[in-house]
């Protein structure tokens, strides 16, 4: 089986969606140009029959980046398709991504449809969809907690229709990593090579990339993600932490993907600007303190070794170093070498000194910043370093 794994961005669309998440259509732009940078493998720009906004960013995007490949979300019905379509006109490589919902529990109490009428909204969509565009990706939303044999029909018939991609959405954030592989090699098997299985998890029990690797292995070769994992609810899969537990643990993972991971960070950083949350401070990968160590352990063996504490290259996620901060955890190691790039070459003596004060004020304080720590120093050591410079 082939081993790419493409990446489904779709920051801004499912992303958008979620509170205190919205852009406007040049704030898409900006971020679109990032994601283009990134070398995603496919963009899903909005949801045009939602607003004029959305359908001006599906548009604007797909002139902007002709080239790349852009996707517009409609529901299975004729006006939803038909204007995803007009939006995507500029695109060289458009994607018409239709969805329907085939949970039971969807089918009772939101579409109070049957499962053949469903079926038939799903092939019709595919087949009308497929007039406008070659590339064609179906949705079973809430496909997680959908009959697994229905869900194998559904997805065949939309194949045979026409759709190159079927993904099978955790829409809720229901299922675990055990059992939703099971669903996919289900459905993989099914499909055999005649379309990609791809999944979108949600992270409303904190699986979402779990499940998005789990479902990886069984052969799905699709995933559906967002730049620090933002959408609804409790937010999609993360995209940066996809990618590089990919990238990092190839010995048990051996898959590809196209994404240049050193726009990662700067991708996360410019989402932060334009809605209006950043990534918290301990996320993966691009959080504040993903390459921050203040421990006085981990400090000593970071400086002795940076692989004792860090399993990925700060630089190839774009950012700039790691952080060794100093709070009361902190030990000498780290303070030396601090008060070393501050130019404070110290007797032991002086160390011992900085040191005890160190540690008394980073009780009071949670981090001590430059001049704090400066200021700490023995008046006869911070002269003479001041002679030295004169």
């Amino acid at each position: 089986m082939n081993n790419r794994v493409y990446i489904f961005d779709t920051t801004l669309r499912d992303g958008e969606q979620s509170p205190g998440c919205s852009m406007t259509v040049d704030e898409k732009l900006r971020m679109a140009a990032k994601l283009v940078e990134l070398n995603v493998d496919i963009l899903e720009a909005g949801f045009p029959i939602a607003s004029e906004g959305d359908y001006e960013a599906v548009y604007r995007i797909s002139k902007a980046f002709p080239w790349v490949q852009v996707a517009a979300l409609a529901r299975a019905c004729t006006l939803d398709i038909e204007r995803a379509a007009r939006a995507l006109e500029p695109a060289q490589r458009p994607r018409i991504h239709t969805f329907i919902a085939t949970s039971d529990i969807h089918l009772k109490y939101k579409l109070r449809k049957s499962r053949q009428e469903v079926l038939d909204s799903a092939v019709a969509a595919v087949e009308l969809a497929r007039r406008y565009a070659d590339d064609v990706e179906f949705s079973a939303e809430d496909a997680a907690r959908t009959d697994p044999e229905y869900l194998e029909q559904v997805s065949k018939a939309t194949v045979a229709a026409g759709a190159r991609t079927v993904n099978i959405p955790d829409t809720v954030g229901y299922s675990v990593p055990d059992e939703f592989a099971v669903l996919i090699a289900r459905i993989v098997k099914a499909l055999g090579d005649s379309a990609v299985v791809s999944v979108h998890c949600h992270d409303d029990l904190g699986l979402a990339v779990a499940n998005s690797i789990a479902a990886v292995r069984a052969g799905a070769r699709q995933v559906e993600c967002t730049i620090n994992g933002i959408g609804e609810r409790a937010g999609n899969c993360s995209l940066e932490e996809v990618v590089m537990i990919l990238k990092t643990r190839r010995d048990v993972l051996p898959y590809d993907t196209a994404v240049a991971t050193e726009h990662l960070y700067p991708a996360s950083r410019l989402l932060g600007e334009l809605i209006s949350f950043g990534a918290q401070p301990n996320k993966a990968i691009v959080g504040r303190n993903a390459f921050a160590h203040e421990a006085g352990i981990h400090q000593d063996g970071y400086l002795k070794d940076k692989s004792t504490y860090e399993i990925i290259e700060p630089r190839s996620v774009g950012v700039p170093e790691s952080k060794l901060v100093l709070g009361k955890h902190s030990g000498r190691h780290a303070l030396k070498k601090r008060l070393e790039d501050l130019n404070f070459n110290l007797t032991k003596e002086e160390l011992d000194i900085v040191y005890e004060r160190f540690t008394a004020a980073a009780d009071r304080k949670k981090g001590l910043l430059d001049e704090e720590i400066i200021d700490l120093i023995p008046d006869e050591a911070r002269k003479a370093r001041a002679a030295v410079s004169e």
